[in-house]
């Protein structure tokens, strides 16, 4: 989940909104107006819209730091987080990989919902101070915070159901993992239990739509299909990492990578190296020194009829920006960075030197053909 606009960076963490977040963002506004006209019939139309939009926008501030709590966590155990991404269904913490431990797991997990209990707790206070100091002038502001205070309760209630995705799944695996001291099996006990927690909210959801005429069950059940495909997600990522088990990324990687000078043009490349070697991996060096990769996919980038002016080094992917792995990395690291980086292959690096490149299309033939020999 990417976010597409940036909100800027909270406490050193980068926030931002994928465009899926306006819309919830707008059916909470719509709730919130409905509920507070109810509550004092008195208030104009633009007094109970603009508690409405104030309330929403809390709200998501409410959940950025609920994401900040497990990425402060993440961070004081180590672990580096790219950033919290807020869309339709709240937020998530872009935490680039699984803690080193249980006991760090377990804190990683619980601060998210710890920190949407104290929130709830403080909003309540808030709200009983302001009603008590003025009932009449200060019931709106009173029912801002006594709403958040009831939403952050409940969010922390929510996440802390014992299944994957959510906060209480990652809590079930330490506890999980503490006791057998493996974390595949962890995994998949969590991420079955997310799919039973997935599939009650579909069938929850669909019964309040289609037996009791609640539209409100459609948006259930669309929670418990997002709960379910993230729960099965994990199930796989625990089978590969079990496939994975002991292969290091030097024992699978293409060794056969063809070296371009960078001063080479784009049309020499064509012609002489791309359409004349087997190989699908190019090196770019200047000196000796490899400075990035080029794909056909990045000559396509420009047009025919440049190619005699632009270099190959103009065009390529400097080495740094394709997060090189070493040949002692795991497989499934490796697997791990290509799905969250959105990348087809990887470069292996030593000592400054290009070994190879692990792609994703022979990690997934590899784990076809282990599968079809055991």
């Amino acid at each position: 989940m990417k976010a597409s606009i940036s909100l800027g960076r909270w406490f050193g963490v980068p926030v931002g909104l994928h465009y899926s977040w306006f819309i919830v963002a707008w059916l909470i506004s719509l709730s919130l107006a409905s509920q507070f006209a109810a509550l004092n019939p008195n208030w104009s139309p633009g007094v109970v819209w603009g508690l409405s939009i104030i309330t929403a926008l809390l709200f998501f501030v409410c959940i950025v730091l609920h994401e900040l709590a497990h990425a402060s966590v993440a961070r004081v155990s180590g672990i580096p987080v790219r950033g919290i991404t807020l869309f339709a269904l709240g937020g998530i913490a872009q935490i680039e990989k699984d803690a080193a431990s249980p006991a760090k797991e377990f804190w990683m997990a619980i601060a998210g919902p710890i920190a949407s209990i104290a929130i709830g707790i403080m909003c309540r206070v808030i709200a009983g101070v302001a009603f008590a100091a003025d009932p009449a002038r200060l019931s709106g502001f009173a029912a801002v915070f006594g709403w958040l205070a009831y939403i952050n309760v409940a969010l922390a209630l929510f996440n802390l159901i014992p299944g994957f995705p959510l906060d209480g799944g990652r809590v079930l695996r330490s506890i999980v993992w503490g006791i057998t001291h493996d974390v595949n099996k962890a995994t998949r006990v969590a991420a079955r239990a997310g799919q039973v927690v997935g599939a009650l909210f579909i069938a929850m959801g669909l019964f309040a739509l289609l037996v009791q005429g609640d539209f409100g069950g459609l948006w259930i059940a669309f929670i418990g299909w997002f709960l379910l495909e993230g729960a099965q997600a994990y199930y796989r990522q625990a089978q590969l990492s079990s496939s994975f088990h002991g292969l290091r990324v030097g024992d699978v990687m293409a060794r056969d990578c063809a070296t371009i000078d960078g001063a080479t043009t784009l049309r020499h490349f064509v012609d002489d190296d791309l359409l004349q070697k087997p190989s699908r991996c190019f090196a770019v060096s200047r000196e000796d020194q490899v400075m990035g990769l080029i794909t056909p996919d990045d000559v396509k980038q420009v047009k025919k009829e440049r190619w005699d002016d632009v270099t190959v080094s103009q065009v390529m992917r400097p080495l740094d920006t394709l997060h090189p792995v070493t040949p002692n990395t795991s497989a499934g690291e490796a697997l791990e960075v290509m799905g969250r980086e959105h990348l087809n292959q990887l470069p292996v690096v030593s000592d400054g030197h290009l070994d190879g490149v692990i792609t994703f299309s022979y990690l997934v033939g590899f784990l076809r053909l282990r599968h079809e020999f055991q």
